[in-house]
């Protein structure tokens, strides 16, 4: 009877154990990502260079002059386009700044709490990763807002193809806060049902 109870209890535990290793290696994907993502946008923010036209450099920090005389090298840096309605845009992209600079701020809070629920069990665990998600997600709302911000002020020069390799990085920074606090979210709310690793074995 005893080596009956074991053979029967020995694949319940291994169908147990499953789910177990599903959820941490999709906890731990969801956590590398997020390092990517955070240092795609941070080298976007810090570069800031965004669009590129025939004779201008625009970006988040200034806008430069081509010097076409010294192979087209950029020069004149300025805060003010010196344009009319150069206020608006101004103010705007100002705005810009500190929206992507907190995004950035909240994806690594975000992060932070994601890898500490990973070293804590229970309830503080799961307190950790529920609240570092909506971090995640916070981030997500934050540089989108900032990258429509920016086409939208500057709608009239946007092209495809004058839109820089930053401003793409942090377009894809952007979608990848968005999928990875979503995962985050769905995998809490599946594991919740789940059995715990403690549970493993347990009949």
């Amino acid at each position: 009877m005893t080596a009956i109870r074991i053979t029967a209890a020995t694949p319940a535990a291994r169908a147990k154990s499953s789910p177990f290793f599903l959820e941490v290696f999709c906890r731990t994907l969801i956590i590398l990502c997020m390092v990517l993502s955070i240092v795609l946008s941070s080298i976007a923010v810090c570069d800031g260079h965004w669009l590129l036209t025939e004779h201008r450099m625009l970006g988040l920090w200034f806008f430069c002059e081509k010097d076409t005389e010294n192979d087209g090298a950029p020069s004149n840096c300025t805060r003010n386009i010196g344009e009319e309605g150069s206020q608006v845009l101004n103010h705007g992209l100002g705005l810009c700044r500190c929206v992507v600079s907190l995004a950035v701020v909240s994806a690594i809070f975000g992060l932070e709490l994601l890898v500490l629920s990973q070293v804590s069990e229970g309830h503080p665990s799961r307190q950790r990763w529920h609240l570092g998600t909506w971090l995640v997600l916070l981030a997500a709302g934050l540089a989108a807002a900032g990258v429509m911000t920016f086409v939208f002020l500057l709608w009239d020069d946007a092209t495809p193809l004058g839109l820089t390799l930053t401003f793409w990085c942090q377009f894809t920074a952007t979608f990848l806060f968005f999928l990875n606090g979503m995962a985050a979210r769905h995998i809490q709310n599946i594991t919740y049902f789940l059995p715990s690793s403690g549970d493993v074995g347990k009949s």
